[in-house]
């Protein structure tokens, strides 16, 4: 059993954290196989997760999946059978990379029958949902950029010694 908690958070004068919590479950593996996910895909669910904190919720429209996110595997559940996992993706080895552009090597991990013909297509699918929900989480401000000339560095505590 996968157990993932989501907080929402009410923004504005008053806050309000809401919990939703979300249980999966798993039939036996049927196939364990090696694979590898583009750097991009990796390194994008990565940024989204630690935005998110202890787990992530990614709408594979697409597909009509939902991919859950956390730090040791995704999971993808079908939206006709939400709380059986078809299939999972582990053992991530981000290591095993020489340079942050390269694939990072995994295993996929198959539940239910139908996980092989879901496979096909869910790496380009998931990657263009991680895409839509980043696009929806950028930040409402633009960012600023300070300059800083050599030796105007101070120290942490703002006094120069």
């Amino acid at each position: 059993m996968v157990l993932c908690k989501k907080y929402f958070t009410n923004r504005g004068q008053d806050c309000y954290r809401y919990a939703m919590e979300e249980r999966f479950y798993r039939e036996q593996e049927i196939a364990r196989l090696p694979a590898f996910l583009p750097a991009a895909t990796y390194n994008l669910a990565h940024t989204l997760l630690a935005r998110a904190g202890n787990c992530l919720f990614v709408p594979v429209r697409s597909l009509r999946y939902m991919a859950v996110l956390d730090a040791e595997e995704f999971i993808f559940v079908d939206s006709q059978n939400k709380a059986w996992v078809e299939l999972a993706w582990q053992h991530f080895r981000p290591q095993a990379r020489a340079s942050l552009d390269e694939r990072v090597p995994f295993e996929v991990v198959h539940y239910l029958p139908a996980a092989a013909e879901t496979m096909k297509r869910l790496s380009g699918e998931f990657h263009h949902a991680l895409l839509q929900l980043a696009a929806r989480q950028k930040p409402d401000t633009p960012a600023t950029v300070t300059l800083l000339q050599p030796g105007s560095r101070k120290p942490h505590g703002g006094t120069s010694h």
